[in-house]
């Protein structure tokens, strides 16, 4: 899912890919240490702006399935932030991680985590496509093409595993790259 629409959305969005621009701006830390918010903001932007794999955050398809997973979340009940759009559910994650997991081995584990369900919705998204002939090209939609699935649950097991192909996907370009400004070194799993 996410390969299709990486090349589509770049072209439409940014015209220029990573190897095409600088590197992000400096990650600023204040006198105590801490993280700059303003700083953070504007590599998050970056990365959005001039990242394929992150942009395609910003993608029609990507949106329609986003506010899929919210109003499925207001049916079910749950007490979950109701946001704007799937960017702005994006940026606030991205804070969040480097927030709540502030020592390397926290970070590392959380971009573990975050590796592990890239490849679990990867993988249940390619067994899904393949059971039902979905069409998962660029200007198809995850939500129109999952009614060819014949039972709720397993429209929602698809719906929910695009949006976190997706979303993991863009958290760890940004989360990889800061770990490696705020540890002197890459992440390795």
């Amino acid at each position: 899912m996410l390969a299709d629409m990486t090349d589509t959305n770049q072209n439409e969005n940014t015209g220029a890919g990573v190897a095409q621009s600088t590197s992000p701006p400096p990650l600023a830390r204040d006198a105590a240490g801490r993280i700059d918010t303003g700083s953070l903001a504007d590599i998050v932007a970056w990365f959005i702006e001039r990242d394929p794999r992150v942009n395609a955050i910003r993608h029609p398809r990507v949106e329609e399935i986003f506010q899929w997973k919210q109003e499925a979340s207001r049916r079910a009940g749950e007490n979950v932030f109701q946001f704007d759009s799937a960017e702005d559910r994006f940026a606030v994650g991205v804070v969040q991680a480097l927030m709540v997991n502030d020592s390397e081995t926290a970070l590392h584990d959380w971009i573990a985590q975050l590796l592990n369900a890239l490849e679990e919705s990867a993988r249940t998204n390619e067994e899904i496509k393949t059971a039902y002939r979905l069409d998962t090209g660029a200007d198809a939609s995850a939500v129109a093409e999952s009614e060819k699935i014949p039972t709720g649950a397993a429209r929602e097991v698809y719906l929910t595993s695009c949006w976190l192909e997706v979303l993991c996907t863009a958290e760890l370009r940004v989360l990889g790259w800061l770990y490696q400004e705020l540890y002197g070194r890459q992440f390795q799993p």
